[in-house]
């Protein structure tokens, strides 16, 4: 059940979105809800610089809210990022999920819609719902950023089992690495943020 507004099919929509759908009632004590986006990397400028050696990373964030009393409370939360690249020499697109300490290949394609298809497949975090029966709702948020060159190599050599922790909290690279290494060229190329929001109607376990 789909408590965002619906997803259109990738050719009759060309608007940036994101959504957070809710499982069926009788599997939301026990699924996570699924996480959808579509066109997110259709601005020209990121095109531009994915292909000029600038890796794109969309930054997701999950956060379990409850509902009721005078204030709502954040119960949990949880992060994962996707990184986009682009080789020239091969004239692919590669995307990969990085979820904890867990990397997943999204596949290597030779055509930026293709990759937009694949990211933007529904996708379920590792994320306990609640189990008391209390009011709660899910905000999912993301922003999709450009990185350094260097941001890139040091997300592959996470990947390679070559680094160790050069982020303390032995949080991936994937998660911590643009908290303040974005670089001011990307900037000046039209690479800031797109942030986008999504949230799900109230529920009960």
């Amino acid at each position: 059940m789909a408590l965002a507004a619906p997803l259109a099919p990738a050719a009759a929509q060309r608007t940036a979105s994101l959504a957070v759908t809710l499982p069926a009632p009788a599997d939301r004590g026990r699924e996570a809800p699924s996480i959808q986006t579509a066109n997110v990397l259709r601005d020209q400028n990121f095109r531009e610089l994915l292909h000029s050696g600038f890796p794109a990373r969309l930054h997701y964030r999950l956060e379990l809210w409850s509902a009721g009393g005078f204030f709502d409370d954040l119960r949990k939360q949880i992060e994962w990022d996707v990184i986009v690249s682009y080789n020239p020499l091969e004239r692919r697109y590669l995307a990969t999920r990085i979820e904890g300490d867990k990397a997943t290949s999204l596949g290597s394609y030779d055509k930026i819609e293709k990759v937009e298809e694949a990211i933007g497949r529904p996708f379920q975090p590792s994320f306990t719902p609640p189990a008391r029966r209390d009011r709660y709702y899910y905000i999912a948020t993301l922003d999709v950023e450009m990185l350094s060159v260097n941001d890139l190599d040091e997300v592959q050599r996470w990947l390679k089992g070559e680094l160790r922790p050069a982020v303390h909290g032995e949080r991936n690279p994937g998660t911590a690495i643009t908290r303040g290494a974005k670089t001011l060229m990307t900037r000046l190329l039209g690479g800031g943020t797109r942030h986008y929001q999504a949230r799900s109607g109230i529920f009960r376990p």
